[in-house]
């Protein structure tokens, strides 16, 4: 009975972290609900892009390019790593500019 117990919770404990999100995972948007100006820039830097390169964005208008901030970590060997500084390069420059919209990672 006691080992039936300890089964069931090893179990419910696989299960909750089986569902849980991972520590350290960032928020993201879709390339497709970025403004035109940064998509553009995007699709500028995408054929210097490896498979660990990443972007983050934030922005509070659509057309004010002063309310925009786009920061990307292209030449990275570790993803983790380039999500991190794509995040803290954002973040820098979504302070400089007093952008309120938390920087996000963009997905393809």
């Amino acid at each position: 009975m006691q080992a039936f117990k300890y089964l069931l919770c090893a179990l419910a404990l696989i299960g909750f972290a089986a569902i849980a999100k991972p520590i350290g995972s960032y928020p993201t948007i879709h390339l497709s609900e970025l403004p035109d100006p940064l998509r553009s820039v995007w699709k500028e830097l995408k054929p210097e892009m490896n498979q660990n390169s990443h972007c983050a964005a934030a922005f509070d208008s659509h057309s004010d390019g002063e309310k925009m901030a786009f920061r990307c970590s292209i030449h990275i060997k570790m993803s983790a790593e380039g999500e991190r500084r794509a995040m803290r390069y954002c973040e820098e420059r979504r302070a400089e500019k007093k952008i309120r919209m938390p920087c996000k990672l963009v997905e393809e």
